[in-house]
């Protein structure tokens, strides 16, 4: 029996509002779609974020034995400076600012962004499309939405009918939103826009003369709309109708309620049966933002090079705090929180590095078999990874009782303790077991072990006072010394 017959997941479904159990649509299959980046500027911390919540569900699916064919686009054209399909295209606008080719532009920060996801151990999507990749399938959406009457072309360029749709489907049923209130809270336009009504989005824009990136339609050369790419590659690669949609919650409207309303006048059926949704980050208790001076890039916490952190951090450290929060929490990017962070990822490095080292004996204290099924709760709950790190911090506890004999394990059950802890941290959780993770460990043990011998030879000379001096100032700084009959170990807080 495969891993997934034996764990049932519930996943918050946006489109419902609540937790569904989840049910692929093929046994054993999954096809999963998530909203990739706009590559005109370095990767924002809480895009990473996003990503990172999907890279744990792709890899907890993978780990219970699902076939993923997981698909991360590439925006790199298309996306105008404001959702009223207004301004200029965010990539042409950089180019332009840095008189280079667009896909210059796109170049550097898509390699930027895969450094980056590199850097935080991601695993690969299955599929990696651009947008510019995809045009022909995007004009031939185009073309079917027209056939059904859902969409209108003006001097070249080509809109969404939402009033017309809404008149058979529901425009808002992800949002929960109504297109009465939408028309009430809209300006009115200002006689210079094509658009029957502001709510309309559009498909296909005429480019302007001075536009760089344009492509031939039967309407024009121009440019689809920001909107339009992601249901031409979810549908070229996943098809008609697939399993989960991810993406930030500010992606919800309009641009995923459009997607599935192009879906919707196309196809005639709802293209997705799980919507999923990350939460934004903040940081201090504050929007990130260029323009106030609170904002941080992700390379600054790995190289420290930023007044709002105290030290540089590694990459999982990073990780590991993010995973603390559940995916469709706010979470609060704080120094504090990643100092937390960091003795705690060690101290849970620090307890699977010391499993082998356990003795064994005839009987087990710990229902280790119970521990690993609420691992498993945890991560069938909507992918709760706080819960989950809670119950690895329990077996952390457990190992460390092993440790000082107060608490038994078998053989048997120390393998699978083993097992667990490994799998759950570094396949599912996607922390790092590397060497250079661990030297900023191995370099403390080594400062510490220093001042034990340090403090060996003053207690050998009597020098009392030297001795407690140096045990009380690594208690203030977390380090706790433990003397026993085999020597002086420590344990960090």
């Amino acid at each position: 029996m495969a891993l997934y017959q034996q764990q049932t997941i519930k996943i918050y479904n946006s489109l419902s509002g609540k937790k569904e159990e989840f049910e692929p649509i093929h046994e054993g299959y999954v096809g999963m779609y998530v909203c990739g980046p706009t590559v005109y500027s370095n990767v924002h911390l809480g895009n990473v974020r996003t990503f990172m919540s999907f890279d744990v569900v792709n890899r907890y699916l993978k780990h219970l034995g699902y076939k993923v064919r997981y698909v991360r686009n590439i925006t790199d054209a298309g996306h105008l400076e404001n959702d009223a399909d207004e301004g200029e295209d965010r990539i042409a606008k950089k180019a332009r600012l840095e008189a280079i080719e667009p896909m210059e532009v796109v170049q550097r920060y898509t390699v930027d962004f895969h450094n980056i996801l590199n850097s935080f151990n991601f695993l690969p999507p299955s599929i990696e499309p651009t947008a510019t990749g995809h045009i022909i399938e995007q004009i031939e959406i185009i073309k079917c939405i027209l056939d059904n009457g859902l969409a209108y072309e003006v001097n070249g360029s080509v809109y969404f009918d939402v009033l017309k749709y809404n008149n058979k489907k529901t425009y808002g049923i992800l949002s929960k939103r109504n297109v009465e209130d939408l028309i009430h809270n809209t300006r009115q336009l200002d006689g210079q826009s094509d658009k029957k009504n502001p709510q309309d989005f559009a498909l296909w824009k005429k480019a302007e003369p001075q536009h760089i990136m344009r492509w031939p339609s039967p309407w024009s050369d121009g440019f689809p709309g920001w909107h339009l790419e992601c249901t031409a590659m979810s549908t070229k690669y996943l098809g008609e109708h697939f399993d989960i949609h991810g993406g930030g919650m500010d992606l919800k409207f309009p641009h995923h309620e459009c997607e599935i309303a192009q879906a919707e006048a196309c196809n005639n059926e709802s293209p997705v049966n799980y919507w999923m949704h990350a939460n934004m980050l903040i940081m201090n208790g504050k929007k990130m933002a260029k323009s106030t001076g609170n904002f941080i890039l992700p390379n600054e916490i790995f190289t420290g090079d930023n007044p709002h952190i105290s030290k540089a951090y590694l990459p999982s450290v990073a990780r590991f705090f993010m995973l603390q929060a559940h995916y469709r929490s706010i979470l609060d990017f704080t120094d504090d929180g990643l100092q937390a962070a960091e003795k705690g990822f060690f101290r849970l490095k620090d307890a699977i590095n010391d499993i082998d080292d356990l003795k064994t004996s005839s009987a087990s204290t710990f229902d280790v078999n119970a521990w690993r099924q609420r691992c498993f709760d945890a991560m069938n709950d909507d992918f709760n990874t706080p819960i989950l790190i809670a119950q690895l911090f329990e077996a952390v506890k457990i190992i460390n009782q092993i440790k000082d004999g107060s608490a038994t394990v078998t053989a048997d059950d120390l393998n699978i303790l083993k097992t667990t802890m490994t799998e759950f941290t570094f396949d599912i959780l996607g922390l790092s077991n590397t060497a250079k993770e661990s030297s900023s460990s191995d370099k403390l043990s080594g400062v510490v072990e220093i001042l034990i011998n340090l403090r060996k030879e003053a207690r050998q000379n009597k020098d009392f006072a030297l001795s407690d001096k140096i045990r009380d100032e690594l208690i203030e700084v977390g380090i706790q010394l433990q003397d026993g009959k085999d020597g002086t170990s420590f344990t960090t807080n």
